[in-house]
């Protein structure tokens, strides 16, 4: 469970650095905190499916691609 944990909050950052997008800003197009933003790409927090399509949606993916 780490390892995927792990690889869901390295391939978000990674996704969300290529479009130049900040935490905040994240965080901001999807109601979230900035705070809960970086606990999930730190891997300390699992996001329910409601937040992965916020964020994949925010991102501009599609949730599949998070995983």
């Amino acid at each position: 469970m780490k390892k995927s944990l792990n690889s869901l909050g390295q391939r978000i950052k990674k996704i969300r650095k290529a479009k130049n997008i900040t935490q905040v800003e994240l965080a901001v197009e999807t109601g979230l905190s900035p705070s809960y933003i970086a606990s999930i790409e730190q891997s300390v927090r699992m996001p329910s499916l409601k937040t992965l399509n916020k964020i994949a949606k925010s991102l501009n993916i599609k949730p599949n691609e998070l995983l």
